[in-house]
C-alpha cells in the first residue's frame, strides 16, 4: 500500500464513529450495539519473539494499523472487548497468519501482564535486601505460579477485521486451511483453523454497504463502482444528498484509493462529491474537445467547421487555438 493511501486510510478509521461503525455492521448486522464514546485507543505495538539461528531470540515488533478497547456494561457489569482493524488496499495473500499471529500476540501479552499483577501483588519488600513476602494474597498452586495465569483469570477477547480498500474481489485466502496444502481430514481435525473477517466493497450488494451509517458508506459504494461509469453515476444520484455532504476525510479517502481526479477546496469540512465529479468529466471532455480541435486545425479545417464538430461556440475554439477573436 503507498504511504499516503497507508497513512489517510489509517487516520480515517481510527476514527471512533467509524472504527464503531465497521464492528456494529461486521458482528452486529449494522445495528448500533456499539458505541463510540465506550472505545478506548490501544498501542497498536506488539513484540514477538520467535527463535532465530540457533535458538537465538529474536525481537520482531508487529504492528497492528488499530485497536481500541471496548468497555459494555451488562447486567451492571463491565464487560470488555478488544477490536482491531486492518486496513488493506492491495491484497495481502498471508493476511490468516498476519491476523492469526496479532490475536495470538494480544493473548500472549494479557497473559504476561496478568503474570506481572500477580508478582506485584504478591511480592513485597519489607526492607531493601529481604525476601518477598505474601502479604495475605492467595497462594497460588505451583500450576499457576509456572503459568503465571490463575485459574480464575480470564483473557479479554480479541476481535480482528480486515478492511479491503480495493475495487477488484478479493482472490486472497481467507483461512489457514486455504493457505495448506493438506487433504488429509484426520490431519486437519488436530489442527485450529483461523478465518479472516473482511469487509471488501466488490464482494458485498449495495444493500449490505447501506448498513454502514458513517461515511464508511459513501466510501464502500464509490470504490466498488470506481471504475464502473455508469454504475458510479447511479449511487451518486441514488444517494445523492449523502454524496454531496461527504466529510473531507473520507473525500481523501476515495481520492487516495480510487485517484478519480476530485478536487475540492482546502479546508473544507464537507465535500460535495457529486459536483467534483461533474466539475472533473466537465473539464476531462474540455481536455479533450481541446486535443480535436488542435488536431482539426492542424489538417486545415476552418474553424467554424472544428467549433461545430466539438460542440463548442467559435470564440471558444478560437481562445484554445490562440487566434484573434472576432471583434
Amino acid at each position: 500500500m503507498p504511504l499516503k493511501a497507508d497513512t489517510i486510510t489509517k487516520n480515517y478509521v481510527k476514527d471512533t464513529s467509524v472504527f464503531a461503525d465497521i464492528f456494529n455492521y461486521y458482528i452486529y448486522g449494522g445495528e448500533q450495539m456499539i458505541l463510540p464514546e465506550r472505545l478506548t485507543e490501544r498501542d497498536t505495538t506488539k513484540i514477538a519473539l520467535p527463535y532465530g539461528a540457533d535458538g537465538a531470540v529474536v525481537p520482531v515488533q508487529k504492528f497492528r494499523d488499530v485497536q481500541k478497547l471496548y468497555a459494555a456494561m451488562t447486567d451492571g457489569n463491565t464487560e470488555y472487548v478488544l477490536y482491531g482493524a486492518e486496513n488493506q488496499a492491495e491484497i495481502h495473500y498471508a493476511m490468516p497468519v498476519k491476523n492469526n499471529l496479532y490475536d495470538a500476540l494480544e493473548y500472549a501479552g494479557q497473559v504476561e501482564e496478568a503474570a506481572k499483577s500477580h508478582r506485584k501483588e504478591m511480592k513485597r519488600k519489607k526492607n531493601p535486601g529481604e525476601a518477598f513476602i505474601n502479604k495475605g494474597k492467595k497462594t497460588p498452586s505451583t500450576g499457576e505460579f509456572l503459568s503465571g495465569f490463575w485459574a480464575e483469570d480470564k483473557l479479554i477477547p480479541s476481535v480482528t477485521v480486515t478492511i479491503f480498500f480495493g475495487s477488484e474481489k478479493w482472490d486472497g485466502p481467507l483461512s489457514l486451511f486455504d493457505m495448506m496444502d493438506a487433504a488429509d481430514p484426520k490431519v486437519l481435525a488436530c489442527m485450529d483453523n483461523y478465518h479472516v473477517r473482511l469487509i471488501a466493497p466488490a464482494q458485498m450488494s449495495d444493500e449490505e454497504i447501506m448498513k454502514f451509517q458513517s461515511s464508511l458508506r459513501e466510501v464502500m459504494l464509490f470504490i466498488k463502482y470506481s471504475k464502473d461509469k455508469d454504475n458510479l453515476s447511479r449511487i451518486l444520484k441514488t444517494n445523492e444528498k449523502r454524496f454531496r455532504e461527504v466529510e473531507r476525510r473520507a473525500a481523501d479517502v476515495i481520492e487516495a484509493i480510487t485517484n478519480s481526479g476530485i478536487k475540492y477546496e482546502e479546508g473544507k469540512e464537507a465535500v460535495d462529491v457529486c459536483q467534483a465529479i461533474q466539475e472533473m468529466r466537465a473539464e476531462s471532455e474540455q481536455k479533450k474537445a481541446q486535443e480535436v480541435a488542435g488536431n482539426l486545425y492542424e489538417m486545415g479545417l476552418d474553424i467554424e467547421k472544428i467549433a461545430q464538430a466539438v460542440g463548442y461556440a467559435v470564440e471558444t475554439v478560437k481562445g484554445w487555438l490562440e487566434l484573434e477573436s472576432t471583434p
